[in-house]
């Protein structure tokens, strides 16, 4: 299984951290190329996460760069397989995505095999991919180092005293340095595109259908792929879900009131170990605590002396991230007490690995690729610095950082609309999401439950990980999914449910919580 420290580089390194086929205002060319003799070799490194299983060989797929000329420019997607099926039960191939968007996802069959029971495994062979724009397809750059992009600007928390211009004067930088250095693959980076990626895959696999498994950013992904195909969809498997209709700005505001949910789940657990932690003897308390450190980290911030100053804004970060998994907790409580002089153990800092030939900034340009490139944003500035003087005041955990300005204001027009995902086509869906998820919060859930409709059975689980597919926090979710998986069989009617009890001590941040966090949402 994934252990806890691979989920923290994921939080603390990733930016810990986001239409059938007439539904398309663009006309785009859909007709299958002959499927081609793919060449599978070894893998290409990947820092160790995850660990590598000797049984993936990876091939490319060339696909086209803008679907509207199917015969033009094609670039090279790269591709991953681990043969798992036994013969005589092999149903086909399980495609997954590692959320973000901006995750590179070549080598997640290798961690789904840890995950998967045998019942499942011997029924797909597991197939991985780095989605267009990322990792070793095609990667995109902004031109940035990673010192040039701290993640507190990238999830832009506004200035101590509320205002946005910081974040509007690094928006628009960075917004023109993506645009002068993504050349002509950056408009074309798109979740549609990716979708559209995914059925030449299928095709070059020889597949006649394909099944897949993913959430958060991925969940939106394998939406889009069913609407564009629905005679391709097998069966599919969404957790962590996201609102098609709040793409994107919409769903970043569902942010800041996650985290205030979410907060609930932490301060009860620290107030609960006030003896050893000394945060609060009730959750009003550790609320007040934690408000009152932030605050005077914006005044004076602290140290870390690998990770260098630690602002309020960061610290508020450090926690947005962190509290993606209940297992994660005393990592926040380690900072909290390390910023406020409690403890001189630093926590400890995992640095971001850069990859060679990737460039260092691809997660970032890779994630606004998409979330500038699938819908245009209001370009207004001064609507955004009314919503977040308005959700500071409501919310100010987060300091109004989910309704602030993004780079895409500054960025070119998307090249066709978002998919229009609809009620219509084949019953195959099957929705997971945790009630007091602070990433893809329970309200964008229901946005993707209702406009599915018949399409869809969503099984709701009391929790607030980010990430309802855990083995190692089981519940009726992780049931629901493998029958489905190995039957094809979905719930009778929608499910709500709490985790089964798990032994004291048991919780790790594996399972797909550890997957999901290291993108954008």
């Amino acid at each position: 299984m994934l252990m806890i420290r691979q989920r923290v580089v994921g939080v603390l390194t990733a930016l810990t951290l986001a239409a059938g086929l007439g539904a398309t205002a663009v006309p785009v060319a859909q007709a299958a190329p002959a499927a081609p003799q793919l060449v599978w070799k070894d893998c290409p490194p990947e820092a160790g996460w995850p660990p590598h299983d000797p049984r993936m060989l990876c091939s490319t797929v060339k696909v086209p760069l803008d679907y509207r000329e199917p015969h033009g420019r094609t670039i090279e997607i790269a591709v991953s397989r681990l043969p798992t099926a036994k013969p005589g039960l092999r149903r086909g191939v399980l495609l997954h995505n590692g959320g973000g968007p901006g995750t590179r996802s070549l080598h997640l069959p290798s961690a789904y095999a840890q995950l998967y029971p045998q019942e499942v495994l011997d029924r797909y062979d597991l197939i991985g991919f780095d989605p267009r724009g990322i990792g070793h397809s095609a990667p995109l750059t902004c031109g940035r180092t990673e010192a040039g992009l701290p993640t507190e600007k990238v999830l832009p928390f506004p200035a101590p005293d509320g205002s946005i211009a910081p974040n509007v004067a690094f928006g628009r930088a960075l917004a023109a340095d993506c645009l002068a250095n993504g050349g002509d693959v950056l408009p074309h980076v798109t979740t549609a595109n990716t979708a559209r990626d995914m059925d030449r895959i299928r095709i070059a696999l020889g597949e006649r259908r394909i099944s897949y498994f993913s959430g958060s950013y991925g969940s939106y992904l394998g939406t889009v792929y069913a609407q564009l195909f629905p005679e391709r969809t097998d069966r599919f498997v969404l957790d962590s879900l996201v609102d098609p209709a709040r793409i994107w700005h919409g769903m970043w505001a569902l942010w800041d009131s996650g985290a205030e949910l979410r907060f609930g789940d932490f301060a009860a657990w620290a107030a609960g170990r006030d003896a050893e932690l000394g945060l609060g003897s009730t959750p009003a308390e550790v609320r007040a605590g934690f408000l009152a450190l932030a605050a005077r980290l914006d005044r004076t911030p602290g140290h870390h002396p690998e990770a260098g100053e630690v602002s309020g804004n960061r610290f508020r970060m450090l926690y947005r991230g962190l509290s993606t998994h209940t297992a994660l907790f005393p990592e926040i409580a380690a900072w909290w007490r390390f910023l406020d002089g409690r403890d001189a153990q630093a926590p400890a800092w995992y640095p971001k690995v850069v990859e060679e030939g990737i460039p260092a900034d691809n997660e970032v340009a890779a994630m606004l690729a998409v979330v500038c490139g699938d819908v245009k944003w209001n370009r207004d500035p001064a609507s955004y610095q009314r919503k977040v003087t308005d959700h500071r005041q409501r919310y100010p955990l987060l300091a109004g950082m989910g309704v602030n300005v993004f780079p895409c204001l500054w960025w070119n027009d998307p090249v066709e609309p978002p998919v229009r995902i609809t009620d219509r086509g084949p019953a195959n869906i099957l929705l997971l999401q945790n009630l007091r998820d602070p990433s893809t919060p329970y309200a964008g859930a229901l946005g993707l439950r209702e406009a599915l409709g018949g399409r869809a059975r969503m099984v709701t689980v009391d929790a607030g990980n980010h990430g309802t597919y855990d083995p190692e926090a089981p519940s009726c979710a992780i049931t629901e999914t493998h029958r489905f998986l190995v039957t094809g069989q979905l719930p009778a009617r929608d499910r709500f449910c709490r985790p089964d009890p798990v032994p004291a001590g048991a919780a790790k941040a594996g399972g797909t919580a550890a997957l999901f966090g290291r993108g954008m949402i």
